[in-house]
Protein backbone atom coordinates (compact mmCIF):
# COMPACT_ATOMS: atom_id res chain seq x y z
CA UNK A 1 0.00 0.00 0.00
CA UNK A 2 1.25 3.28 -0.91
CA UNK A 3 2.52 5.76 1.94
CA UNK A 4 -0.38 8.60 1.93
CA UNK A 5 2.60 11.56 2.65
CA UNK A 6 4.74 9.93 -0.20
CA UNK A 7 1.77 10.38 -2.31
CA UNK A 8 1.29 13.71 -0.80
CA UNK A 9 4.65 15.02 -1.67
CA UNK A 10 4.73 13.60 -5.49
CA UNK A 11 1.68 15.15 -6.28
CA UNK A 12 2.49 18.31 -4.76
CA UNK A 13 6.22 18.13 -7.09
CA UNK A 14 4.20 17.65 -9.63
CA UNK A 15 1.67 20.22 -9.42
CA UNK A 16 5.12 22.35 -8.86
CA UNK A 17 6.53 21.47 -11.74
CA UNK A 18 3.38 21.95 -13.79
CA UNK A 19 2.92 25.40 -12.63
CA UNK A 20 6.69 26.62 -13.70
CA UNK A 21 6.45 24.78 -16.90
CA UNK A 22 3.20 27.33 -16.95
CA UNK A 23 4.69 29.95 -16.15
CA UNK A 24 7.69 29.67 -18.37
CA UNK A 25 5.31 29.46 -21.25
CA UNK A 26 2.89 32.30 -20.60
CA UNK A 27 3.19 34.73 -23.72
CA UNK A 28 2.76 37.75 -20.46
CA UNK A 29 6.26 38.86 -19.09
CA UNK A 30 6.98 37.27 -15.92
CA UNK A 31 9.23 36.60 -13.50
CA UNK A 32 9.30 35.37 -9.48
CA UNK A 33 11.28 35.96 -6.85
CA UNK A 34 12.10 34.32 -3.68
CA UNK A 35 11.42 35.96 0.00
CA UNK A 36 15.23 37.01 -0.12
CA UNK A 37 14.50 38.83 -3.48
CA UNK A 38 16.35 35.86 -5.40
CA UNK A 39 14.73 35.67 -9.06
CA UNK A 40 13.52 32.09 -9.14
CA UNK A 41 11.52 32.26 -12.28
CA UNK A 42 12.49 34.37 -15.44
CA UNK A 43 9.83 33.44 -18.50
CA UNK A 44 10.40 33.39 -21.95
CA UNK A 45 7.95 36.26 -22.59
CA UNK A 46 10.09 38.62 -19.96
CA UNK A 47 13.13 37.32 -21.62
CA UNK A 48 12.28 38.51 -25.09
CA UNK A 49 10.89 41.99 -23.42
CA UNK A 50 13.90 42.55 -21.84
CA UNK A 51 16.67 41.19 -24.17
CA UNK A 52 17.94 39.87 -20.57
CA UNK A 53 18.37 35.83 -20.44
CA UNK A 54 17.18 34.38 -17.75
CA UNK A 55 20.40 32.60 -16.96
CA UNK A 56 22.26 35.67 -16.34
CA UNK A 57 19.51 36.31 -13.21
CA UNK A 58 18.42 33.32 -11.97
CA UNK A 59 19.73 32.52 -8.67
CA UNK A 60 20.85 36.50 -8.64
CA UNK A 61 19.18 40.42 -7.05
CA UNK A 62 20.13 41.43 -10.34
CA UNK A 63 16.52 41.33 -11.78
CA UNK A 64 16.90 45.44 -11.18
CA UNK A 65 19.66 45.73 -14.43
CA UNK A 66 17.04 44.54 -16.93
CA UNK A 67 15.03 47.71 -16.36
CA UNK A 68 17.18 50.07 -14.89
CA UNK A 69 20.75 51.88 -15.18
CA UNK A 70 21.51 52.11 -11.69
CA UNK A 71 20.17 49.94 -8.73
CA UNK A 72 16.65 50.65 -7.47
CA UNK A 73 13.93 48.25 -6.17
CA UNK A 74 11.40 46.57 -8.59
CA UNK A 75 7.92 46.61 -7.87
CA UNK A 76 8.51 42.78 -6.34
CA UNK A 77 11.12 44.06 -4.45
CA UNK A 78 8.47 46.28 -2.61
CA UNK A 79 5.88 43.53 -2.57
CA UNK A 80 8.09 41.63 -0.33
CA UNK A 81 9.86 44.09 1.47
CA UNK A 82 5.83 45.41 2.22
CA UNK A 83 6.79 48.68 1.80
CA UNK A 84 4.02 50.52 -0.25
CA UNK A 85 5.23 54.08 1.32
CA UNK A 86 8.06 53.81 -1.10
CA UNK A 87 5.68 53.43 -4.22
CA UNK A 88 5.94 57.21 -5.08
CA UNK A 89 9.35 57.68 -4.84
CA UNK A 90 9.83 54.71 -7.25
CA UNK A 91 6.71 55.51 -10.10
CA UNK A 92 4.51 58.17 -11.38
CA UNK A 93 1.57 56.20 -11.38
CA UNK A 94 0.74 53.36 -8.49
CA UNK A 95 -1.70 51.80 -6.21
CA UNK A 96 -1.16 49.58 -2.98
CA UNK A 97 -3.83 46.92 -2.99
CA UNK A 98 -3.47 46.27 0.53
CA UNK A 99 -1.99 43.26 2.27
CA UNK A 100 -4.23 40.39 2.05
CA UNK A 101 -2.41 38.93 -0.73
CA UNK A 102 -3.19 41.69 -3.64
CA UNK A 103 0.29 43.37 -3.99
CA UNK A 104 0.58 46.58 -5.81
CA UNK A 105 0.47 47.85 -9.45
CA UNK A 106 2.42 50.66 -11.24
CA UNK A 107 3.63 52.23 -14.57
CA UNK A 108 6.32 53.70 -15.38
CA UNK A 109 9.18 54.51 -18.16
CA UNK A 110 12.04 51.90 -17.75
CA UNK A 111 15.50 52.38 -19.54
CA UNK A 112 15.76 48.46 -20.97
CA UNK A 113 19.93 48.77 -21.04
CA UNK A 114 19.66 45.84 -22.71
CA UNK A 115 17.45 46.79 -25.72
CA UNK A 116 18.81 50.28 -25.59
CA UNK A 117 15.66 51.93 -25.54
CA UNK A 118 12.73 52.97 -23.62
CA UNK A 119 9.76 51.27 -22.50
CA UNK A 120 6.52 52.20 -20.39
CA UNK A 121 5.96 49.46 -18.84
CA UNK A 122 2.47 48.50 -16.96
CA UNK A 123 3.21 46.07 -13.58
CA UNK A 124 1.58 43.91 -11.23
CA UNK A 125 3.38 42.27 -8.35
CA UNK A 126 1.45 40.02 -5.88
CA UNK A 127 2.66 37.81 -2.64
CA UNK A 128 2.26 34.25 -2.71
CA UNK A 129 1.83 32.85 0.70
CA UNK A 130 1.50 29.33 2.63
CA UNK A 131 -0.70 28.04 4.55
CA UNK A 132 0.93 29.26 7.43
CA UNK A 133 0.82 32.78 5.94
CA UNK A 134 4.37 33.23 5.53
CA UNK A 135 5.66 34.75 2.17
CA UNK A 136 7.05 32.34 -0.10
CA UNK A 137 7.07 34.23 -3.74
CA UNK A 138 6.53 36.83 -5.35
CA UNK A 139 5.14 37.60 -8.94
CA UNK A 140 5.64 40.60 -10.98
CA UNK A 141 3.70 40.83 -14.85
CA UNK A 142 4.28 43.42 -17.22
CA UNK A 143 2.97 44.99 -19.55
CA UNK A 144 4.44 47.22 -22.52
CA UNK A 145 2.34 50.43 -22.93
CA UNK A 146 4.85 52.18 -24.75
CA UNK A 147 2.38 52.36 -28.30
CA UNK A 148 -0.40 53.41 -26.51
CA UNK A 149 1.61 56.39 -23.85
CA UNK A 150 3.07 57.79 -27.02
CA UNK A 151 -0.31 58.09 -28.95
CA UNK A 152 -1.68 59.52 -25.92
CA UNK A 153 1.53 61.95 -25.83
CA UNK A 154 1.07 62.86 -29.74
CA UNK A 155 -2.78 63.36 -29.24
CA UNK A 156 -1.90 65.58 -26.19
CA UNK A 157 0.86 67.55 -28.55
CA UNK A 158 -1.88 67.98 -31.12
CA UNK A 159 -4.45 69.27 -28.78
CA UNK A 160 -1.94 72.00 -27.48
CA UNK A 161 0.26 72.73 -30.83
CA UNK A 162 -0.52 75.29 -33.20
CA UNK A 163 -0.54 73.07 -36.29
CA UNK A 164 0.67 76.12 -38.78
CA UNK A 165 3.86 77.40 -36.76
CA UNK A 166 4.56 74.30 -33.84
CA UNK A 167 4.16 76.63 -31.39
CA UNK A 168 1.80 76.20 -28.41
CA UNK A 169 -1.80 77.63 -29.01
CA UNK A 170 -4.68 79.83 -27.87
CA UNK A 171 -5.80 77.11 -24.98
CA UNK A 172 -2.32 76.18 -24.04
CA UNK A 173 -1.25 79.64 -23.38
CA UNK A 174 -4.44 81.12 -21.68
CA UNK A 175 -3.58 77.78 -19.37
CA UNK A 176 0.43 79.12 -18.70
CA UNK A 177 -1.36 82.44 -18.12
CA UNK A 178 -2.87 81.57 -15.45
CA UNK A 179 0.03 79.15 -13.81
CA UNK A 180 2.27 81.84 -13.87
CA UNK A 181 0.05 84.59 -12.91
CA UNK A 182 -1.28 82.54 -9.84
CA UNK A 183 2.63 81.85 -9.27
CA UNK A 184 3.87 85.48 -9.98
CA UNK A 185 1.34 86.17 -6.91
CA UNK A 186 2.97 84.32 -4.34
CA UNK A 187 6.36 85.46 -5.41
CA UNK A 188 5.81 88.78 -5.50
CA UNK A 189 7.68 89.44 -8.97
CA UNK A 190 6.84 91.05 -12.27
CA UNK A 191 5.40 89.31 -14.75
CA UNK A 192 5.32 90.46 -18.28
CA UNK A 193 3.35 89.96 -21.44
CA UNK A 194 4.10 90.43 -25.21
CA UNK A 195 1.78 90.55 -27.82
CA UNK A 196 3.25 90.77 -31.40
CA UNK A 197 1.99 91.31 -34.63
CA UNK A 198 2.72 91.29 -38.26
CA UNK A 199 2.08 94.22 -39.60
CA UNK A 200 -0.07 94.93 -42.80
CA UNK A 201 -0.55 90.98 -42.72
CA UNK A 202 -3.73 91.06 -44.87
CA UNK A 203 -1.89 93.50 -47.74
CA UNK A 204 1.01 90.70 -47.64
CA UNK A 205 -1.41 87.69 -48.35
CA UNK A 206 -3.16 89.80 -51.02
CA UNK A 207 0.04 90.50 -52.33
CA UNK A 208 2.07 87.51 -52.36
CA UNK A 209 -0.63 84.71 -51.99
CA UNK A 210 -1.50 82.22 -48.53
CA UNK A 211 1.29 79.77 -48.87
CA UNK A 212 3.40 82.95 -48.48
CA UNK A 213 1.33 84.57 -45.75
CA UNK A 214 2.33 80.89 -43.72
CA UNK A 215 5.86 81.16 -44.72
CA UNK A 216 5.75 84.18 -43.23
CA UNK A 217 4.25 83.23 -40.54
CA UNK A 218 6.35 80.26 -39.64
CA UNK A 219 9.51 82.82 -40.25
CA UNK A 220 8.35 84.95 -37.82
CA UNK A 221 7.37 82.11 -34.67
CA UNK A 222 10.68 80.86 -35.37
CA UNK A 223 11.94 84.53 -34.56
CA UNK A 224 9.77 84.77 -31.52
CA UNK A 225 10.62 80.84 -29.67
CA UNK A 226 13.93 81.92 -30.21
CA UNK A 227 13.26 84.54 -27.59
CA UNK A 228 12.09 82.40 -24.92
CA UNK A 229 14.89 81.19 -23.78
CA UNK A 230 14.51 80.05 -20.01
CA UNK A 231 12.54 77.33 -18.85
CA UNK A 232 9.61 79.19 -17.76
CA UNK A 233 9.54 81.48 -20.98
CA UNK A 234 6.45 80.51 -23.44
CA UNK A 235 5.90 81.41 -26.76
CA UNK A 236 2.62 81.23 -28.45
CA UNK A 237 0.26 81.84 -31.68
CA UNK A 238 -2.11 84.04 -29.70
CA UNK A 239 -4.41 83.89 -32.92
CA UNK A 240 -4.32 84.98 -37.09
CA UNK A 241 -1.25 86.79 -37.26
CA UNK A 242 -0.21 87.86 -33.65
CA UNK A 243 2.07 86.18 -31.35
CA UNK A 244 2.52 86.04 -27.29
CA UNK A 245 5.23 85.48 -25.27
CA UNK A 246 4.99 85.43 -21.22
CA UNK A 247 8.30 86.19 -19.48
CA UNK A 248 8.06 85.20 -15.94
CA UNK A 249 10.18 87.31 -13.83
CA UNK A 250 10.93 90.28 -16.03
CA UNK A 251 10.33 93.87 -15.53
CA UNK A 252 9.12 96.61 -18.55
CA UNK A 253 11.98 97.65 -19.40
CA UNK A 254 13.76 93.77 -20.04
CA UNK A 255 10.83 92.88 -21.86
CA UNK A 256 11.17 95.98 -24.16
CA UNK A 257 14.42 94.88 -24.93
CA UNK A 258 13.23 91.88 -25.69
CA UNK A 259 10.52 93.06 -27.69
CA UNK A 260 12.94 94.95 -29.90
CA UNK A 261 15.65 92.08 -30.28
CA UNK A 262 12.44 90.21 -31.92
CA UNK A 263 11.23 93.08 -33.93
CA UNK A 264 14.90 93.59 -35.36
CA UNK A 265 15.35 90.14 -36.03
CA UNK A 266 12.70 89.78 -38.35
CA UNK A 267 13.63 92.89 -39.61
CA UNK A 268 16.78 91.24 -40.64
CA UNK A 269 15.16 88.37 -42.24
CA UNK A 270 14.31 90.88 -45.02
CA UNK A 271 11.61 89.16 -45.83
CA UNK A 272 9.75 91.38 -48.96
CA UNK A 273 6.50 92.81 -48.45
CA UNK A 274 6.24 95.84 -51.05
CA UNK A 275 2.32 96.59 -50.91
CA UNK A 276 0.77 99.97 -50.67
CA UNK A 277 1.74 102.05 -47.09
CA UNK A 278 3.75 98.95 -46.08
CA UNK A 279 7.31 99.08 -46.69
CA UNK A 280 9.21 97.31 -49.12
CA UNK A 281 9.96 93.78 -46.22
CA UNK A 282 7.67 92.49 -43.35
CA UNK A 283 7.98 94.53 -39.95
CA UNK A 284 6.33 93.91 -36.74
CA UNK A 285 4.45 96.21 -33.90
CA UNK A 286 4.96 94.70 -30.25
CA UNK A 287 2.57 95.82 -27.24
CA UNK A 288 5.05 94.88 -23.88
CA UNK A 289 3.34 95.21 -20.26
CA UNK A 290 4.38 93.54 -16.74
CA UNK A 291 2.71 94.07 -13.81
CA UNK A 292 3.24 92.50 -10.29
CA UNK A 293 0.15 90.52 -9.35
CA UNK A 294 -1.69 92.44 -6.14
CA UNK A 295 -4.49 90.54 -3.85
CA UNK A 296 -6.62 93.09 -5.33
CA UNK A 297 -6.25 91.48 -9.32
CA UNK A 298 -8.55 88.94 -9.62
CA UNK A 299 -7.04 87.21 -12.60
CA UNK A 300 -4.68 88.10 -15.37
CA UNK A 301 -6.98 90.41 -17.31
CA UNK A 302 -5.07 93.83 -16.27
CA UNK A 303 -1.94 92.24 -17.84
CA UNK A 304 -3.65 90.84 -21.02
CA UNK A 305 -5.62 94.47 -21.73
CA UNK A 306 -2.49 96.38 -21.00
CA UNK A 307 -0.37 94.48 -23.50
CA UNK A 308 -3.52 94.76 -26.12
CA UNK A 309 -3.54 98.39 -25.62
CA UNK A 310 0.43 98.57 -26.30
CA UNK A 311 -0.14 96.95 -29.33
CA UNK A 312 -3.11 98.98 -30.55
CA UNK A 313 -0.73 102.24 -29.73
CA UNK A 314 2.06 101.05 -31.50
CA UNK A 315 -0.44 100.68 -34.55
CA UNK A 316 -1.27 104.01 -34.40
CA UNK A 317 2.01 105.56 -33.74
CA UNK A 318 3.32 104.21 -37.11
CA UNK A 319 3.62 100.19 -36.79
CA UNK A 320 7.78 98.39 -36.87
CA UNK A 321 7.61 99.96 -33.05
CA UNK A 322 8.11 98.49 -29.66
CA UNK A 323 5.48 100.16 -27.00
CA UNK A 324 5.58 99.36 -23.17
CA UNK A 325 2.40 99.77 -21.57
CA UNK A 326 4.19 101.87 -18.81
CA UNK A 327 4.98 104.02 -21.21
CA UNK A 328 2.07 104.90 -23.49
CA UNK A 329 1.57 108.06 -22.47
CA UNK A 330 4.90 109.20 -22.69
CA UNK A 331 4.98 107.87 -26.02
CA UNK A 332 1.96 109.64 -27.68
CA UNK A 333 3.26 113.07 -25.88
CA UNK A 334 6.33 112.51 -27.23
CA UNK A 335 5.06 112.44 -31.04
CA UNK A 336 2.87 114.95 -30.35
CA UNK A 337 -0.58 112.95 -29.87
CA UNK A 338 -3.00 114.76 -28.39
CA UNK A 339 -5.55 111.33 -27.15
CA UNK A 340 -4.32 107.85 -25.87
CA UNK A 341 -5.69 104.88 -27.16
CA UNK A 342 -9.42 104.13 -25.97
CA UNK A 343 -9.24 101.74 -22.71
CA UNK A 344 -10.08 98.30 -23.86
CA UNK A 345 -10.11 98.60 -27.27
CA UNK A 346 -8.53 95.25 -29.00
CA UNK A 347 -5.68 95.27 -31.39
CA UNK A 348 -5.78 95.93 -34.70
CA UNK A 349 -5.67 92.21 -36.19
CA UNK A 350 -6.25 93.15 -39.66
CA UNK A 351 -3.33 95.61 -40.20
Amino acid sequence: MANPTKTSAKAVDVADSYAVRLMQHLVVPTFVIDPKRRVVIWNRACERLTGVAASEVIGTTKHWQAFYETKRPCLADLVALDRPEQLPEFYSEYAARGHNGLGFSAENWCVMPKLGSHLYLAIDAGPIHDEAGHLIAVVETLRDLTDQKRAEAALKELATKDGLTGLSNRRSFDQMLMTEWDRARRTQKPMALLFVDVDHFKLFNDRHGHQAGDECLRAVATVVSRHAVRPLDFASRYGGEEFALILPDTDCDNARAIADEIRSAVMALRIAHGGIGAGDHVTLSVGVASHVPGEADGGPDRLLGAADEALYAAKRLGRNRVICAERLLAEFAGLGRDSAPVPGRKACKTA
